[in-house]
């Protein structure tokens, strides 16, 4: 097969390599389409036997461990640090929690009174603003029929449709949601009290977290689960951090920049823009497009200044933030990325998109820790020459 011509029996080993090569490459992609169908399949299932409505019951119930194990997480390094200083334990983590608590007040005073006012305001003005969107449609259209000689009466007449049904859902769940809001706000506040607590608990005898969770895992395997959670550990902290610092100077960024384009409730849309940016690729847009939409509603110009401010912002975080912060934390491919959006965004809604990115991530610690060790793509290769 392989021979340069019939009567000569000569392997030719340059083709033979290329089929090899071929082969192994083909045999990858299958691999990875294979783990690709079973987690869509697993997710699948767990979806249509009701799991996920199950785990999600379990996780608000469990909230406010999880809000402390998280705040514990984060601040055991500073505690750690400090302990390494010659200051207690205990003093170390009540000064940590007394200059975290203060800055939470601090902040709250000064951004939490404006906040609310603007998000009142954008209450108050939302008829006024879809009012507002319906008429600069309708002088859009209107132009655009104009300019063309086309007559955009039914898309005219569909998009004024769209809007009614918008401001009439506004108008009549409008009570109904203030209450939800209000509610999920209360429920959230006692959560984050209650994990306060448990996380000054935690933080107290946080080196020995992970001694107590060995006791479920047999001994032989202490030193590999060890090896792996301080891998996993270190990805997910530089993530995390990483991840707040990028919203924190995005949001003040954005707000500057709302305020400055005179753009109602600059700090809502601000934090807005900073929370759907934790979303890789989409988040920039989902945050900047309903301020840049009220921005033309308000006045073209204060629209174009909206849009000129997250385009501006958007630059500074894609290209100075976010490689000078998070740098190559998550090692995955744009293409894996968006392959994970695409999948978790689909059975998990927003929050899939929020978490699919560390997910996808710690997948591939616990993958070539494993090809570390056994030596699973090796495997593969030599199965491929044979």
């Amino acid at each position: 097969m392989f021979g340069k011509k019939k009567d000569d029996k000569k392997i030719d080993y340059p083709r033979l390599n290329e089929v090899i090569k071929l082969s192994r490459d083909i045999l990858k992609i299958v691999l990875i389409l294979g783990i690709v169908t079973l987690i869509v399949l697993a997710s699948y299932i767990l979806r249509e036997w009701k799991i996920f409505s199950i785990i999600k019951t379990i996780l608000g119930i469990l909230s406010p461990f999880f809000i402390g194990l998280i705040i514990a997480w984060l601040f055991d390094p500073i505690v750690t640090f400090m302990q390494k200083k010659g200051i207690n334990r205990v003093l170390s983590t009540c000064v940590v929690f007394v200059v975290f608590i203060a800055l939470i007040v601090l902040g709250g005073s000064l951004i939490i009174p404006s906040l609310g006012d603007q998000i009142n305001e954008i209450i108050n003005t939302a008829p006024n603003i879809i009012e507002d969107l319906t008429n600069f449609f309708d002088n859009f259209v209107d132009r655009l029929s104009n300019i063309y000689d086309y007559d955009f009466t039914g898309i005219k007449a569909d998009i004024t449709e769209a809007f009614n049904q918008i401001f009439l859902s506004i108008t009549v769940d409008l009570p109904t949601t203030i209450v939800n809001i209000v509610k999920s706000i209360v429920n959230g506040g006692i959560n984050f009290i209650f994990g306060l607590f448990i996380a000054f608990y935690m933080l107290l005898d946080f080196n020995n977290v992970r001694k107590h969770l060995l006791i479920f895992v047999p001994k032989k395997i202490h030193a590999e689960v060890i090896t792996l959670t301080d891998r996993l550990n270190k990805m997910l902290k530089n993530y995390v951090q990483g991840t707040l610092l990028i919203m924190f100077l995005l949001f003040i960024c954005q707000s500057v920049g709302f305020t400055i384009a005179g753009l109602r409730a600059p700090l809502v849309f601000g934090l807005f823009c900073a929370l759907t940016n934790v979303i890789p690729y989409f988040g920039p847009y989902i945050g900047g497009i309903p301020a840049v939409i009220v921005g033309f509603t308000m006045d073209p110009l204060t629209g174009i200044f909206c849009l000129i401010s997250v385009i501006i912002c958007q630059f500074l975080e894609s290209y100075f933030l976010n490689p000078v912060v998070m740098s190559k934390t998550m090692k995955l491919h744009p293409v894996t990325i968006m392959i994970g959006l695409l999948i978790f965004g689909h059975f998990f809604g927003i929050l899939g998109m929020i978490f699919s990115t560390p997910v996808i991530s710690c997948a591939k610690i616990i993958f070539m820790h494993f090809n570390e060790k056994y030596q699973l793509l090796n495997m593969i290769n030599d199965n491929n020459e044979e």
